[in-house]
C-alpha cells in the first residue's frame, strides 16, 4: 500500500535550488568513489595521446580551450596593367623579329658570317638584360661566361662541317661548368652557389639557343623555316601585349599584369600569318605545314613571355628589390624569341 500523501507534499516541485541533504551526516553515507575515468576521459585521453610537461611560467592548458582559429586572408588587388608599357613592349618584339629575319635573309652558302654578328648582338642584348633582371650572386661573372659561351657557339655554328647541335651542346655544359667552378672560388658568393645554378644554367642555355638559326640557315629550307617561325613568334608576341593594353582579362594572377585573352589571340594571331606565308613560299612548304610549325614557334614565344611575368612577380612578392626597368622589360620577348629558335630547329627536322 503507497501512502495517500507523499513527504514531499507542501514542497515547490519545480524548484531550482538543491535538495537539502540529511541533517544527521550518520544517517547518509557519501557516495563511493567512481571506479574508473568515464568514458569521455578516455576518448579525450585517445585523442590527446601522452600529455606533455608543462614549463616553469608558462600557464596550464584547460581542458575546454580551443585551438584559434587563423584570420582569413585579405584579397590580394590585382596589379594595374600600364598601357604605355605593354605598347613599348610590343614595339620592340616587332623591332627584334624584323631583325633576325632580315639577318636571316642575309645569310648564305659562304656567306654566314653577317648573320652572325646580328645574332651575336641579340645575345649580348639577351645576356644584359636577364642577368640584370635575375641579378644572380657573381653577376659579373656570369656575365662573362655567358657572352664568351654566345661567341664560342656562333664561331662553332659556322664552323662545323656538319651543320648539328652537338656542338652548341658541348658549348652550353663547358659555359655552365666555368660559371658554376667561378663561383665556386669566391668565398662571399659560395653560400649561395645552390641559387645561382638555375639562374647561370638558364642564361647560358639561353645565349647558345640563339646559335641555333645560323645551324639552321645551313639546312636546305632553313632559312625559310626562320622566316616564318621568327615572323609567328614576332606577331605572336606584339599582338598578346596590344591585347593586354587594350583588354587584359581574364588574369590569370593578380600579381601578373597579363590576360588570358592576350595570350590565346596573339598565338591564333601568329598561326595565321605563318599559314599565309605558307602560301607564298616554295616547296616543301604548304599553308599546313607553315601553320603547324608557325603554332608551335607562336606557342612558345607567348609562354616564355608569360613566364617571365610570373618569375617577375615571384621576385617581388619575395621581397627583392626591383631591377633596372628596361631589362625587366626586355626579358619576355628576348626569352620568347630564345626559346622559339630551338622550336623552329625541332620543326624543320621533323615537319619538313
Amino acid at each position: 500500500m503507497f501512502p495517500s500523501s507523499s513527504p514531499e507534499t507542501g514542497r515547490d516541485q519545480w524548484a531550482d535550488g538543491p535538495r537539502p541533504g540529511p541533517a544527521d551526516p550518520s544517517r547518509g553515507q557519501p557516495p563511493a568513489p567512481r571506479p574508473g575515468p568515464a568514458p569521455d576521459d578516455d576518448e579525450r585521453r585517445e585523442r590527446s595521446g601522452p600529455r606533455r610537461a608543462r614549463r616553469a611560467g608558462e600557464p596550464a592548458r584547460r581542458p575546454d580551450d580551443e585551438p584559434d582559429t587563423e584570420p582569413d586572408e585579405e584579397p590580394l588587388e590585382p596589379v594595374e596593367v600600364r598601357r604605355p608599357l605593354a605598347l613599348t613592349v610590343a614595339g620592340f618584339a616587332v623591332l627584334l623579329g624584323v631583325g633576325l629575319v632580315l639577318g636571316a635573309q642575309t645569310s648564305g652558302p659562304g656567306h654566314r658570317l653577317p648573320f652572325a654578328f646580328i645574332i651575336f648582338g641579340v645575345q649580348v642584348l639577351f645576356v644584359l638584360a636577364w642577368t640584370m633582371a635575375i641579378r644572380p650572386p657573381a653577376l659579373l661573372l656570369v656575365a662573362l661566361v655567358s657572352v664568351g659561351a654566345a661567341a664560342a657557339a656562333d664561331i662553332a655554328a659556322v664552323q662545323t662541317d656538319i651543320a648539328g647541335l652537338a656542338p652548341l651542346g658541348y658549348v652550353a655544359a663547358g659555359g655552365f661548368a666555368l660559371g658554376v667552378l667561378g663561383q665556386l672560388f669566391r668565398r662571399v658568393d659560395r653560400v649561395r652557389v645552390t641559387d645561382s645554378l638555375g639562374s647561370t644554367l638558364l642564361i647560358v642555355v639561353g645565349v647558345v639557343a640563339f646559335a641555333t638559326l645560323i645551324v639552321l640557315s645551313r639546312i636546305p629550307a632553313g632559312t625559310q623555316a626562320i622566316t616564318v617561325c621568327l615572323t609567328a613568334s614576332a606577331v605572336a608576341l606584339t599582338v598578346a601585349r596590344l591585347t593586354d593594353a587594350v583588354a587584359p582579362w581574364p588574369r590569370l594572377a593578380p600579381q601578373v599584369p597579363r590576360g588570358a585573352a592576350g595570350v590565346v589571340v596573339g598565338a591564333m594571331a601568329g598561326t595565321l600569318v605563318s599559314a599565309l606565308l605558307g602560301g607564298y613560299l616554295v616547296t616543301p612548304f604548304t599553308p599546313t605545314r607553315a601553320a603547324v610549325i608557325g603554332l608551335v614557334a607562336a606557342v612558345t614565344a607567348v609562354l616564355a613571355d608569360l613566364a617571365v611575368g610570373y618569375a617577375e612577380a615571384g621576385r617581388l612578392m619575395a621581397g627583392e628589390p626591383p631591377t633596372m626597368w628596361v631589362a625587366r622589360h626586355m626579358q619576355g620577348p628576348l626569352g620568347g624569341f630564345a626559346l622559339a629558335a630551338p622550336a623552329a630547329y625541332a620543326m624543320c627536322k621533323f615537319v619538313l
